[in-house]
């Protein structure tokens, strides 16, 4: 399966724009604006931003200090619309850090363009957020990413037919062709690391191959995933990776297993199933959010 991914939001308030560089109601524009918008209500200054993922909203709720912002206030944001996402923004401290915990995303699969998709990430870049851990929920593909194992993901295959930076570039945002060849960042990856081993939370790391979805993968496509090097499958992530990079942002993945892929097991998979097993690991997921954000 690709459980879904780290919170999705549904369709747009209004989606961003052409992508016309420069013009008035460009993607730049916009997420300008969402940016200034959040600036005025206490989101400037942030060390992170957290993309929440299917099931895995309950670290908002952990934060100090916390305000909430429903995406329906918030110019030009999309809607959060499906199962397991909030659709709220969450504000606070943690360690000592100022958080921004985003409780919901939209996927490709709903049917918005990419520049929907990715637009909280250009907002939190306009914002001057420096570095973002996009989670997301998956389906295990290799054998040490059983149901409920936490993976940090050290690289990702795209495979969603798309790509966020199709179209015109606005150098506003960043360079043409932005390097991948470190997606996730190294340094961060080690952190988690050393924050999981201090906590007792065992931890795999793997490559995560992100689909369109909306319908699970079958057999056949879980064992060419397999064959190509991926560890996990999801239905996000990996645009709001490429656009990060893309801003300068540094990036950390981390997958929660919620199920065996397709094929894997003779059961069928029910998106049930993904927010169970979300319910059941929360406590080390959270555990080791707070032990990766002391360490930043």
């Amino acid at each position: 399966m690709s459980g879904s991914g780290i919170g999705d939001q549904g369709s747009g308030i209004g989606h961003p724009g052409s992508g016309t560089e420069g013009r008035p109601g460009s993607d730049f524009d916009r997420a300008t604006e969402a940016a200034e918008w959040l600036r005025g209500h206490g989101c400037g200054g942030a060390d992170v931003a957290v993309v929440l993922g299917s099931g895995l909203g309950d670290f908002a709720d952990h934060l100090d200090e916390s305000f909430t912002l429903p995406y329906a206030g918030i110019p030009h944001w999309p809607a959060s619309r499906v199962i397991g996402h909030a659709g709220k923004l969450v504000g606070g401290t943690l360690r000592g850090k100022r958080v921004l915990a985003l409780s919901g995303r939209v996927h490709l699969y709903e049917g918005h363009p990419m520049a929907t998709v990715t637009f909280a990430i250009r907002v939190m870049g306009r914002l001057g957020v420096p570095r973002v851990i996009l989670t997301n929920a998956a389906g295990g593909i290799s054998p040490n990413c059983s149901r409920g194992a936490l993976m940090v993901i050290d690289d990702h295959i795209n495979l969603m037919g798309d790509n966020p930076l199709v179209g015109p570039n606005d150098e506003r945002f960043g360079l043409r062709f932005p390097d991948m060849s470190h997606v996730y960042s190294p340094p961060l990856r080690a952190m988690a690391d050393a924050a999981a081993a201090e906590q007792g939370v065992p931890i795999q790391h793997g490559v995560y191959v992100a689909v369109l979805g909306p319908s699970y993968e079958t057999p056949a496509e879980i064992r060419a995933f397999r064959g190509l090097g991926a560890d996990a499958v999801g239905m996000s992530t990996a645009p709001e990776a490429i656009v990060a990079r893309h801003m300068g942002i540094e990036v950390l993945g981390i997958s929660c297993i919620t199920n065996p892929a397709a094929g894997v097991f003779p059961e069928p998979l029910h998106h049930e199933e993904v927010m169970e097993t979300a319910r059941q690991v929360k406590g080390q997921f959270i555990g080791l959010l707070e032990g990766i954000i002391g360490r930043l």
